[in-house]
């Protein structure tokens, strides 16, 4: 199932591609999941799904989804609206160490970050009595958790709270620093000081600050629901949701830190409630803001598109909205495009191990986020996939040069639509009838069972 928008495309064909802007498409990879908020790899081709009542699953690259789950901690989780498990961090070193972290509602409505190591023998297992409690944050109300966790660049973990809920932070508890919510927290998970399961980096900002917790990196956050790094340029990108009028997306270098957001001073760029508040010099506004009405709708953090696919997603800043389902982008001059509704509940993206981009509908299903512009690396191999005939007008064979067995088959037209697709069929040659097909230039991608994505251009007359 695919469902796609273009906004203002243009396409040239000299036996390659040249002038083009975004276009998103959505591929269902799998489905089945029970409310999944978070998806993370591990540095290997798996996908771990977070699923919010407790549960973590495996999603494998051929789209299947393990029968018996990673993690399950149902017991520990209040689940419901904003709360439950809510996502999972995978420690830098996990191959060697099999350290992973999570961010979860515990049973007392307070947010609750525990570490636990993967099965000593089993890769696809968790080993649940391994768990360690790092850090048990109160929370005064059930909203605004934040909920996401993310190892950055510099190996530190760094952790993203709500200002604790109701609306309006009535107890200004973002711009506080001697609270530890509406703040980005840094914490150092390979030492322990201070009583604690972790340590403090020495460069926190506020580390000399008696009036401030040591664990504070940045603050004046709303609700930082999704997070993600950009090590490309050590960049932090944040959706912070909004209150009543504005969703806004920040966007800090991690060479520095000390950031104050301007939550609940400022929504977005306007003034909510500025008494006692810092002077606007000091804070840091958003890179890009959209109004809220007239859906009630909160913004979904994403990523910056590193993956090699799709030529068209290059230095785009790709993110969602709830409630009316969107999806967004910004491009390298932070112009933000709408590129309208694709009818999910988006709550979450997620990497693979080869940076291509995935989203999570809360109703079950799992997204590819693809381009329209194929990376000219899959053109290099062009010549090892064979179409015959080329140009063709009745039907079509492909195979490889090689005798690769295929896996998958997608033809696009130059707008980026799917006109043909076909997955796990594991043979060596695939006849395809194309008199159906208007005349024009297409776009063969292959997927061979060794791995290889091969892409060749097909005429029909």
């Amino acid at each position: 199932m695919k469902t796609f928008t273009t906004l203002f495309f243009s396409l040239c064909f000299v036996f390659s591609f040249s002038l083009y802007s975004q276009t998103i498409i959505t591929e269902l990879f799998a489905n089945g999941f029970s409310s999944p908020v978070d998806i993370q790899n591990a540095g290997d081709s798996r996908l771990f799904i977070v699923e919010q009542n407790g549960v973590i699953k495996i999603l494998n690259e051929n789209g299947t989804t393990n029968t018996t789950p990673f993690l399950d901690i149902d017991s520990q989780v209040s689940s419901g609206g904003e709360r439950g498990l809510l996502s999972v961090a995978f420690h830098p070193e996990y191959a060697t160490n099999g350290y992973f972290y999570v961010n979860f509602t515990d049973n007392s409505g307070a947010t609750q970050i525990s570490r636990f190591t993967v099965n000593a023998t089993d890769p696809d297992i968790a080993d649940v009595s391994t768990q360690l409690n790092l850090l048990n944050i109160p929370q005064p109300f059930s909203n605004h958790n934040g909920g996401c966790i993310e190892f950055g660049p510099d190996g530190y973990l760094y952790i993203g709270t709500g200002d604790g809920g109701a609306g309006g932070d009535p107890g200004n508890r973002s711009q506080n620093l001697q609270e530890l919510l509406g703040k980005m927290l840094r914490i150092d998970v390979n030492t322990t000081s201070g009583g604690n399961n972790y340590g403090i980096p020495a460069d926190n900002p506020f580390v000399s600050n008696a009036s401030a917790y040591d664990e504070i990196w940045a603050y004046g956050l709303r609700n930082p629901w999704r997070f993600s790094f950009d090590t490309t340029t050590n960049n932090l990108w944040i959706g912070d949701v909004g209150q009543n009028s504005t969703e806004e997306i920040d966007r800090v270098s991690i060479l520095t830190n000390g950031y104050n957001f301007g939550w609940r001073c400022y929504e977005g760029s306007d003034p909510f409630n500025t008494t006692g508040c810092p002077n606007a010099s000091t804070l840091v506004f958003p890179v890009a803001e959209y109004p809220i009405p007239p859906c009630f709708c909160n913004v979904v953090g994403g990523y910056m598109y590193r993956g090699s696919m799709y030529a068209d997603l290059q230095d785009t800043y790709i993110f969602a909205t709830t409630g009316d389902g969107t999806i967004s982008t910004l491009d390298a001059a932070d112009t933000l495009v709408n590129h309208g509704s694709y009818g999910g509940t988006w709550v979450s993206f997620g990497e693979d191990i080869n940076k291509e981009l995935y989203i999570a509908d809360i109703s079950g299903g799992i997204y590819r986020i693809q381009g329209a512009v194929l990376s000219t690396s899959e053109f290099n191999l062009e010549n090892s996939l064979i179409i015959n005939p080329n140009p063709a007008s009745e039907n079509i064979k492909i195979s490889t040069v090689q005798n690769n067995k295929l896996n998958a088959i997608t033809i696009f037209d130059i707008k980026g639509n799917t006109i043909y697709t076909e997955k796990n069929i594991s043979i060596l040659e695939k006849e395809i009838l194309v008199n159906s097909f208007s005349a024009g230039l297409y776009i063969v991608k292959v997927t061979t069972q060794n791995g290889n994505q091969i892409s060749k251009k097909l005429i029909i007359n």
